[in-house]
């Protein structure tokens, strides 16, 4: 049997895709699993278990080889867990017997309506994002799927996150500040940061920095340099993506925005704050891991959400309530389990 999958979205989306991939290699041992993924998303791969075939979308000419191949493959199922033009038209082009993904209103439009021939009824907006990919295998007759989110981190990542604590004189234990995002609306405050960046240090916690080395990200990063009283470890575009995964698993906690550690955190088990503005919580908070989730606008840590949620100012969030966060999930000890409830407010 073949089996491709799509998912052409960001690094989050393929890491909550994981728990789809897992669940198809279960029902299908013995299929040809093949995943086209986008070109950004390419340095998580060697982490995700469970493929025979990877196609990399890189929106270029040279890619016309790799689409020649999709075609001759002769697919039993296709899944599109994106539904855009682009993974539309090659889950037309996949030539699968059962092309499927959500039902939408887009997709019965007139063109997308050739490139689907089985629609899964499934309200995106009232579920997580990891409930979402796993109700598109029910045509597959996959149910109930574990929606536990894993990465198999390569031994190289490992000794490389090592090797840069050691270099970085990081001997006892370290929280880990991840404060960027390629959204310039979910960055907090950065004399927050710095604050945060003081009490690890007063509690005998390391505090080490990390970030993309985006000109959005570094001007940053720079700011919350500028009002930092106490010296932190600035990681900050020097690590590649699986490589900062063994760092946040080897940190007592990570503090962060809504951004692809939060996600690396859940695979890798670490307990987690998170901080939610224009985001909904809803769709991406952490499921199996510990965490804290801070929405803006609300005075105390969320553990129900509503799909009517509004885009809230980041600045809403107050220090003490972060710092309150990380003392919580630092006196409960490290890798205690703490599966949230993930029900939904009509």
């Amino acid at each position: 049997m073949n089996i491709l999958l799509i998912q052409l979205k960001r690094i989050g989306d393929l890491i909550l895709t994981t728990p789809a991939i897992a669940a198809v290699r279960k029902k299908f041992p013995r299929a040809n699993i093949s995943l086209i993924i986008s070109a950004g998303c390419r340095e998580l791969l060697p982490a995700i278990t469970g493929l025979d075939r990877i196609f990399i979308a890189r929106g270029k000419v040279t890619d016309t080889a790799s689409w020649f191949s999709v075609a001759a493959r002769r697919f039993d199922y296709c899944l599109d867990f994106t539904r855009n033009d682009r993974s539309a038209f090659l889950t037309l082009l996949s030539g699968a017997k059962k092309r499927i993904t959500a039902d939408h209103p887009r997709q019965r439009a007139k063109i997308r309506a050739l490139s689907y021939n089985e629609l899964v009824d499934c309200p995106i907006r009232l579920v997580h994002t990891v409930d979402y990919h796993l109700a598109l295998l029910a045509p597959l007759g996959i149910r109930a799927a574990s929606a536990v989110v894993r990465l198999n981190l390569p031994v190289a990542a490992v000794e490389r996150a090592r090797r840069i604590l050691d270099d970085a004189e990081v001997r006892s234990e370290f929280v880990l500040l991840h404060p960027g995002s390629a959204r310039a609306e979910k960055f907090w405050e950065p004399e927050r940061w710095a604050a945060l960046i003081s009490w690890a240090t007063e509690h005998n916690l390391s505090p080490v920095l990390t970030g993309g080395n985006s000109p959005l990200e570094q001007t940053h990063i720079a700011r919350i340099k500028s009002h930092a009283r106490h010296p932190f470890v600035d990681l900050s575009g020097q690590v590649d993506l699986l490589t900062l995964a063994a760092l946040i698993q080897r940190a007592r906690l990570l503090t962060t925005v809504d951004s692809a550690p939060m996600h690396l955190a859940v695979a890798t088990q670490t307990p987690q704050v998170v901080l939610f503005g224009p985001t909904n919580p809803l769709h991406w908070h952490p499921r199996f891991t510990p965490a804290i989730i801070l929405q803006a606008g609300h005075p105390a840590p969320v553990t129900q959400f509503s799909p009517k949620q509004k885009p809230v100012p980041m600045n809403l969030i107050s220090t003490e309530q972060v710092i309150d966060a990380m003392k919580a999930l630092l006196a409960a000890g490290p890798g205690l389990p703490n599966e949230r409830t993930h029900s939904t407010e009509s």
